[in-house]
């Protein structure tokens, strides 16, 4: 076993470690279980060749009885050393679990091209290998030799045929290794990749359905399936080949034995008992070789799993508890932020410089694909593809302990997504509740009437992803929850594109009311009406800073170049 210094590099390989007490007692009830299987050998040679010539009845009681008092112990050091492993994989999960949560999240915020359940998934196969036979077989393995020993001593002859046997077998695992890895690999990447292609088709199926998109994209899934069939059956067509082997020299073995025995009775080398008990014996000794061969699928899939996961981790390291925790003001600054994507070549953002005041609204315009969005994602600290700094207070935003200073922040993206669970619970980000907060909320954006509506109102349960709402309920609801709690910075992106004059009205007052208690609001829209609540405006075209300053000045500047030009500036054209 690896010493404490070679898991420290490694969370899960230490989460492994702190259990080395509990694989260490595994460990003795394999001793405890090989050892007390030589108890067929032993029972075989004295019944052959002390019982049979003494025709002693007592000596065949006590021995009988001594048989099946070691087959008990056998029975209950297996059944204890599979409760410690299953205890010991329920308990590797609970302790895992939360950190693979935080890190599947991570990798999803990071976009790091991973399905954001694997880690899950990872987790599962190997809790599922440590409690299964590939372990046990592991675990037994070294004990072949000890049985080679006692063959040996039986007659030479006999260890050499459990040495060719044991290396036959062996063999056929490495080769086993060498042609089925790859495939293995490319099928469990397929699979995961057909599951992902059908997961987010399922979540569009009223789109699908509306434009006839369906046999279309059948014929896509089913390439993508056709594929992953066409990799598990080659990967498959290896696995029985080598089980089909293992078979076929696990029988021939047990005849061959009988007939060396046989052979070396003939000759006087070896009485009838030891024959029999040299049979039994050699099948000991490929047994844990033969469980090897015949779970090394398995434990190819759980060895992926392992690394995969302890990658996860490695990538997405717990959050630093050093970090600031205080309640922020709301000052906004970006020093030379460059924002991009691994499917653009060029920039989305391009070294964007600029200071935002705390306490004011700020709205920002610009034409489509100007990066607004971006920058939306950029101000929140989530679009993981970013250089430069953004700071809040003067502080850059990594440097926030993201859980205290959730609860200051308000975010209302484009694409709106509500959770299973009650209209509160979801206004109320799944904290605790506060009724007072939740209606005042929902007062700001004009939803508290209609969430009254509801059969059971706020108690209303959304259904997934809130597929029951319409909408302009989700983008409503979705705006009560960007500003439940009165947070210090609000960031809205496009807040009002789904919104009714009676729902923008109160979206204004909303936002006049946050900059009178102080916050700062940004606003991203197309709809120039509000822009008549901000303090600033900020105009982006092609992911650069065309204008910036008090809103009246800038607006303008606007209609000054537009009056200059015989078209309309691609500046001032709303996103």
């Amino acid at each position: 076993m690896k010493t404490p210094s070679s898991f420290q590099h490694s969370e899960l390989r230490a989460a492994l470690w702190a259990f080395r007490r509990e694989f260490a007692v595994c460990l003795v009830f394999s001793v405890l279980i090989n050892i007390l299987m030589l108890t067929p050998t032993m029972y075989m040679l004295q019944l052959f060749d002390r019982v049979m010539l003494s025709q002693n009845l007592v000596t065949l009681t006590v021995l009988t009885i001594v048989m099946l008092l070691c087959f008990a112990a056998v029975a209950f050091a297996e059944w204890s050393r599979s409760r410690v492993l299953v205890r010991l994989g329920v308990k590797l999960d609970q302790q895992l679990n939360s950190r693979v949560f935080a890190a599947s999240f991570e990798a999803a915020l990071r976009q790091q091209g991973k399905t954001p359940t694997q880690g899950f998934s990872d987790l599962a196969n190997v809790r599922q290998f440590l409690t299964g036979n590939g372990l046990f077989a592991l675990m037994d393995a070294p004990w072949t030799p000890i049985y080679l020993i006692v063959l040996f001593l039986l007659h030479p002859w006999l260890g050499i045929l459990g040495i060719v046997f044991s290396l036959i077998l062996g063999g056929m695992a490495w080769v086993s290794h060498r042609m089925s890895h790859a495939s293995i690999e490319a099928t469990q990447e397929a699979g995961g990749q057909v599951g992902g292609y059908i997961h987010s088709k399922l979540r569009n199926a009223e789109v699908i359905e509306a434009m006839g998109m369906l046999a279309n994209l059948r014929a896509r899934w089913k390439a993508r399936q056709q594929h992953y069939l066409e990799l598990n059956r080659q990967a498959s067509d290896v696995s029985e080949r080598v089980k089909a082997l293992t078979k076929f020299v696990r029988y021939t073995q047990q005849s061959l034995a009988l007939a060396a025995g046989a052979v070396l009775v003939i000759r006087g080398e070896l009485s009838p008992g030891a024959m029999i008990a040299a049979n039994v014996l050699l099948g000991r000794v490929t047994q844990p070789v033969d469980m090897i061969v015949m779970t090394w699928k398995s434990f190819l899939s759980a060895r992926k799993a392992f690394l995969r996961l302890e990658e996860t981790l490695a990538q997405n390291p717990p959050r630093d508890t050093t970090l600031v925790r205080a309640e922020p003001k709301g000052q906004l600054s970006l020093k030379n932020v460059i924002a991009t994507a691994p499917s653009r070549p060029q920039a989305i953002l391009k070294d964007l410089t600029i200071d935002f005041p705390a306490g004011e609204v700020i709205g920002v315009v610009g034409p489509s694909g100007s990066g607004k969005s971006t920058l939306a994602r950029t101000l929140v600290g989530i679009w993981p593809y970013t250089d430069g700094r953004v700071q809040l207070d003067g502080v850059p935003l990594e440097r926030w302990e993201r859980d205290e200073l959730g609860p200051y922040l308000g975010y209302l993206p484009q694409d709106i997504e509500l959770f299973e669970g009650s209209i509160a619970e979801n206004i109320a980000r799944f904290g605790e509740v506060e009724p007072d907060k939740v209606i005042r909320a929902c007062q700001r954006a004009g939803v508290h009437d209609m969430i009254l509506r509801f059969p059971q109102g706020y108690d209303t349960e959304m259904g997934q992803a809130g597929g029951l709402l319409s909408g302009g309920q989700r983008q409503r609801i979705a705006l009560a929850r960007a500003m439940y709690g009165d947070p210090r910075l609000l960031v809205l992106d496009e807040p009002n594109s789904n919104l009714d004059d009676v729902g923008e009205t109160a979206l204004l007052k909303a936002v006049q009311d946050l900059k009178q208690q102080g916050s700062t609001v940004f606003v991203i829209t197309h709809r120039p009406s509000v822009l008549n609540v901000a303090d600033r405006l900020l105009v982006l075209n092609d992911g650069r800073i065309a204008l910036y300053g008090p809103c009246t000045d800038v607006i303008a500047t606007l209609q000054a170049q537009a009056a200059a030009q015989p078209g309309p500036s691609p500046a001032a054209q709303p996103a």
